[in-house]
């Protein structure tokens, strides 16, 4: 039998189902985002971590509610750190060193800390939060696409045919008003005949970087090349 309480800040039946409720929702709203950006650690994901992590201080809370010994925040700080296996299990580097999954591994570890904020009764910094982390992953995504296109520096994975020779795509680069900054010859993720290279490119003057990248891949002996 439940029997509610309008104390919000000790541990009863109204503060553990508000919480786990809290942590599903705003777990949820997270995840959601992620789901929809296609990502792996998608809804699901960011509930249970959320949902995990507030069960985990309220279990901590109660221990020292109910028995007076213990350290409140001990299994807060085991969360913590422990959730970086799962954060670093969305990260990739693909065959072509491209990094991916830092934003989403980064939301969980805030989403885990929000579930602590929530099992703890910091109501109102769950609730801030979650409008935070959910702003930093939508608007300013959207942001961070649009000052990346207005760059003027960019990196480029490039894969060469044997018989052409790299000083040769760099002169025809060059000449395009495009500058290299940095050239690093790595193996070739398809063709292993190719060769392949990363070049950081700046261009001297400004225009749309796909129309650099239509420009690489026109050059006589480029296989492939995009941005990474």
């Amino acid at each position: 039998m439940f029997h509610f309480s309008s104390d919000l800040n000790s541990i009863n039946d109204t503060t553990i189902m508000l919480r786990l409720l809290m942590a599903v929702i705003l777990g949820g709203v997270i995840g959601y985002e992620r789901g929809r950006a296609g990502r792996p650690a998608g809804l699901r994901t960011h509930i249970l971590v959320c949902l995990g992590s507030t069960l985990a201080i309220m279990t901590n809370q109660y221990v020292f509610q109910e028995y007076n010994v213990g350290d409140p925040t001990r299994l807060a700080a085991q969360v913590i750190s422990g959730i970086g296996f799962l954060g670093a299990g969305t990260i990739i580097v693909t065959g072509r060193h491209q990094v991916k999954g830092l934003t989403t591994a980064a939301g969980l570890w805030a989403t885990a800390c929000m579930g602590l904020a929530i099992g703890i009764g910091f109501y109102k910094a769950a609730f801030f939060s979650c409008f935070l982390i959910a702003f930093a992953t939508v608007i300013l995504h959207r942001l961070d696409n649009m000052m990346l296109s207005k760059s003027k520096i960019m990196d480029v994975y490039i894969e060469i045919k044997r018989s052409t020779t790299i000083t040769s795509v760099i002169e025809r680069i060059k000449a395009n008003n495009i500058s290299i900054d940095s050239i690093e010859m790595v193996k070739a993720s398809y063709d292993n005949n190719a060769m392949a290279a990363i070049m950081t490119l700046r261009s001297k003057s400004k225009r749309l970087r796909i129309d650099m990248i239509a420009y690489i891949c026109a050059i006589d002996g480029v296989e492939f090349a995009e941005e990474i």
